[in-house]
């Protein structure tokens, strides 16, 4: 067994016998490290303070403090408490705890390593050119609990809903404030009673420090062992009371990262892809080294004389070296053939600045205003562009005259194919700015307590895509002619419109000119503007005595208005036009065939806008139901519900009840039930069409043209309802351990299932219907689907969102924690761990595709291992260093889902990577600093390969590794931190 394994198994071991709860409980003994934790104790997987003491100079250890008599917030409902008890399970996370594992990086990038997030999307998410998908920013920080989808995730500031930051509805995380998050407290079940919509796998709800005192600051670098990938983190923080009343706090943070933008960089990732067909007679093979054999990067003439012959240097016709043949047409193992090399680690520059001032307005009044700003850039470079089967006629000046005489002249064309990498790779350069306004007012009256307040939220996102190729240009352009002694473009010669065409020689890896191929690339830029107004208010208090304590109740009502409009240089009306033209350019706008695009993405635009206003009302009551049995301590039960009112998709009731069973001071279960929505969003119901060039492999005739694949927008769309199930216990055997275990089962009916023509099921269930199915209406042929041959290939895929799904999941979250001495030392100690098997996609018509335990799915569906495992031991060595040592871990999982697909081996091994960080503290008249060096993936752990069977047709095209498996390697940050 390898040190690291011995390692690995040791660190676990350990923990199975301490467990911890270091971010959860009462610690025996302050902690001499630097931290901005809450000064208030915090129950294991339940509740936290909902306001902080002044800390002191030196902080404190999270949960390291005295537990207070104030009033407890416990995320997941409204009705604020001094209590222990929560019939929802939540987990705690202290935030310089989960920085200090993983530093440099995002705090939304670092509660990635919760077990309960999986199918996160981050820089290292393969990042894509399809914004449509993507909403606009395929590397945005947009948090996923149970891979049930972001946009099932609710995430809230202070228990505020935060304004989405794309278009398609979801929030990059990145507007939080960091340097003044406290804590992050995570709700792992449907609360859509308590917060509304979206709220259906849970909640991410974090938590503000508004009472600190003094400065603070921090900065990090980082770099992996490659020497790329670098990282910069600057943030500084300050607050202070201005006279009695008054208080101030702002917050600022600059960070960078490198692009890594070819994902040859790391040698392991050798073009990998699934091949084949996925049945028994052509299974489907997980291979490296793939190439395109129809694409070499120089040219391949592909019909006529001089057929299967290629340009390997610019202008030198040489017999074309074919590869090995693979279960997929077209894609060989090795040879002369192309393949695609898109960024790895997408790039970014991000400025946040936060501001709030408090004001005491009498001893019972409070009020509050507060301002975020997110000021982002991304960058990533995607696929290459192609030339498929195009006509060049044989006289074509850029044609060497040796090659021309080789040609009959009774062959007037010949067709031609070329992976473009002379082209530089479509370049996604994408700008947010996010601007986020809250207000109110918050206080006592006798025994309730009433908030109202008010958030507008903007967001301007402008997503560039550089290099982008302007097919009716290109089309100009190729078709090079001799003129007076030049070479021009044909087209020019009888059209003024091409009067500045500049003809472009595709006859070599490097053949063309830099003029021609600006020329022949567009800047495609599209524009959006969100915005959203939220008006909240709500009381809550003790109603009167009950017979087992007080009954407790909460009312809520909210409104909110979201508008989003676009722009864009490039939409999918927008096609060629042919006049004058010879070659390579379709007019065609029948239903059955597609006419030439302008360009290789398209998106849609509605410059005049569109919007949604929403309007809820919402009670919850807790009962204490019994108190003080010789058999039981307590037993509470808490209610909510909730009415919704969309403009744009109808009305909905919601519901949650739980339970909470308090058998000892020690022991407890909780239950909940609830009845959760997600209405469709307003992208999801309205939004322009967009549009890219794929090539996916048509089943019914077997080839894999490059095909215009557009997604649409659907009015008809209503909301989706979950229902959920959770029962779990908390056990704290002694004051320094606590366990949580929590099972839960989500059933998400009349789900909003994104479908698209191109995926092999779909394709299969609508040729076995006959043309009968719903399916077939997701793709556009020539002819009716009984002809198989060329003549009927594919000319447009379609891509729409349908209420047409159930899904179904289930798993355990288990929670173990730790906090003691040892040999006089503070020792630590904190396991995470889920189970999930199951995440049931069961849509009619198809097979169920079953995505737990699966690494790759259609359309983003990121890795979803049934077993993740996040271990961190920490321990004070000497009075000045803590050494900390983290363990993540995923199970071995499938390649795909799908029942039908037949794999030669359907499997991808597991990964574990160790993490060590290094912290000395120095106290100086009341100052803290602290520094650090910390070490991911120390032992260079590479991620086993795999990829996804419906990228098959595309050479190494965003392949190779399951999302959430680390690819940078061993990567070192050091950093130091201030308070004073």
């Amino acid at each position: 067994m390898s040190f690291k394994a011995q390692l690995f198994l040791s660190s676990v071991s350990l923990l199975a016998f301490a467990t911890s709860a270091r971010a959860q409980q009462t610690a025996p003994a302050p902690a001499p490290t630097y931290s901005d934790a809450p000064d208030a104790a915090v129950e294991s997987g339940q509740t936290a303070a909902s306001e902080k003491a002044p800390q002191g100079a030196a902080g404190a250890s999270d949960g390291a403090a005295t537990a207070t008599a104030q009033d407890i917030v416990v995320t997941g409902s409204r009705i604020a408490r001094n209590g222990n008890s929560s019939p929802s399970p939540v987990t705690v996370v202290g935030v310089s705890d989960v920085l200090t594992t993983t530093p440099g990086v995002s705090l939304g990038e670092a509660l990635n390593t919760i077990p309960a997030f999986s199918g996160s999307r981050q820089s290292t998410s393969n990042p894509t050119n399809t914004g449509a998908q993507s909403g606009g920013n395929g590397a945005a920080n947009a948090l996923n609990l149970r891979n049930l989808g972001s946009t099932r995730t609710l995430i809230l500031e202070d228990g505020r809903r935060v304004p989405p930051t794309l278009f398609n509805g979801l929030v990059d995380v990145d507007i939080i404030p960091q340097m003044l998050i406290d804590r992050v407290d995570l709700v792992t079940g449907g609360v859509s009673a308590v917060y509304g919509s979206d709220a259906v796998s849970g909640v991410v709800n974090y938590v503000v420090n508004r009472k600190l005192q003094g400065f603070r600051a921090q900065v990090s670098s980082g770099i992996s062992r490659y020497g790329d990938d670098a990282r910069n983190d600057i943030g500084v923080a300050y607050g202070t009371k201005i006279g009695d009343r008054l208080h101030i706090e702002a917050s600022y943070e600059y960070r960078t990262e490198d692009p890594i933008t070819s994902r040859a960089s790391r040698p392991y990732l050798n073009q990998v892809g699934v091949t084949g067909a996925g049945t028994t007679a052509n299974p489907y093979v997980l291979q490296t080294n793939l190439r395109q054999s129809g694409f070499p990067a120089g040219g391949l003439i592909t019909s006529g004389a001089l057929a299967g012959k290629e340009f390997s240097a610019n202008g030198v016709l040489t017999p074309f070296v074919a590869g090995i043949a693979t279960g997929t047409s077209g894609v060989q193992i090795g040879g002369d053939g192309g393949y695609f090399d898109g960024s790895l680690i997408s790039g970014s520059v991000a400025h946040q600045a936060f501001g709030r001032a408090d004001y005491e307005i009498t001893d019972s009044i409070h009020a509050f205003v507060q301002a975020s700003g997110d000021w982002k850039t991304n960058t990533s470079d995607g696929d290459s562009a192609q030339l498929s089967n195009v006509t060049i006629n044989r006289t074509n000046a850029f044609l060497p005259a040796t090659v021309q005489s080789q040609i009959p002249v009774t062959q007037q064309t010949f067709t031609y194919s070329e992976l473009l990498n002379q082209i530089p790779d479509a370049h996604e350069n994408i700008v947010s700015r996010q601007y986020v306004f809250t207000g109110g007012f918050d206080g006592k009256i006798d025994r309730f307590k009433w908030a109202i307040d008010y958030t507008h939220g903007s967001t301007t996102l402008i997503n560039t895509l550089s290099n982008d190729v302007n097919r009716q240009k290109l089309s100009a352009a190729l078709d090079a002619v001799s003129s007076n002694g030049q070479i021009v473009c044909n087209a020019s010669l009888t059209n003024t419109a091409y009067a500045n065409c500049v003809p472009f020689n595709a006859f070599g890896p490097s053949a063309a000119s830099a003029a021609a191929i600006a020329y022949v690339t567009d800047p495609v830029t599209y524009r959006t503007l969100t915005t959203t107004d939220d008006a909240t208010a709500q009381i809550n208090g003790d109603l009167f005595q009950g017979w087992a304590g007080p009954i407790t109740a909460a009312l809520s009502g909210e409104w909110r208005r979201i508008a989003f409009k676009s722009t864009s240089t490039s939409a999918p009306s927008n096609v060629a036009d042919c006049t004058g033209l010879r070659y390579n350019c379709v007019t065609s706008t029948s239903s059955a065939v597609a006419a030439t695009a302008l360009n290789d993405f398209q998106f849609g635009a509605s410059p005049g806008g569109l919007s949604q206003t929403v309007w809820e009302v919402a009670g919850e009551v807790e009962v204490p139901v019994l108190k003080d049995l010789w058999i039981f301590k307590a037993l509470n039960v808490n209610g909510a519900a909730r009415y919704t009112n969309y403009s744009t998709s109808g009305h909905y009731v919601t519901w949650k009840i739980g339970g909470d069973l308090e058998i000892t001071d020690s022991l407890r279960f909780r239950a909940t039930r609830s009845r959760d929505i997600r209405a469709p969003t307003l992208y999801e119901l309205y939004a322009p069409s967009n549009q890219t060039i794929v090539r996916s492999l048509d089943v019914l005739t077997g080839l894999s043209p490059s095909t215009p694949q557009v997604t649409l927008a659907n009015p008809t769309l209503t909301a989706e309802i979950g229902n959920t199930f959770t029962a779990g216990v908390v056990w704290k055997p002694t004051h320094s351990l606590s366990f949580a275990v929590d099972g839960y089962h989500i059933n998400i009916s009349n789900a909003i299932t994104q479908v698209t023509g191109s995926t092999t099921n779909l394709q299969n269930a609508c040729y076995a219907s006959g043309g009968t199915s719903p399916y077939c209406a997701l793709q556009v042929r020539p002819n009716a689907i009984t002809d198989t041959s060329a003549a009927n290939v594919v000319s447009k895929w379609l891509v729409q969102n349908i209420n047409l799904s159930e899904i179904d999941t289930y798993g355990i979250d288990v929670e173990a924690n730790f906090s003691s001495h040892l040999f006089g030392r503070l020792f630590q100690a904190r396991v995470l761990a889920a189970y999930q098997p199951h995440i049931k996609y069961i849509q009619p018509g198809v097979a169920t595709v079953d995505q737990g335990d699966v690494a790759f799915g259609p359309l983003g569906l990121y890795a979803a291992p049934s077993v993740r495992i996040n271990a961190n031991v920490r321990y004070q060595f000497i009075d000045n260093m803590t050494v900390e040592i983290g363990e993540r871990y995923r199970n071995p999982m499938k390649l795909g889902g799908d029942p039908t697909q037949v794999f030669v081996d359907n499997h991808i091994g597991s990964f574990y990577t160790t993490s060590l960080n290094l912290a000395w503290d120095v106290k100086s008249r009341g100052n803290a600093f602290q520094f650090f060096v910390n070490v991911q993936n120390l032992f260079d752990a590479q991620p086993p390969l795999g990829a996804y069977s419906g990228n098959g047709t595309r050479a190494g095209l965003r392949d190779g590794f399951a999302i959430g498996d680390d690819v940078r390697g061993r990567y070192f940050t050091a950093g130091a931190k201030v308070q004073f």
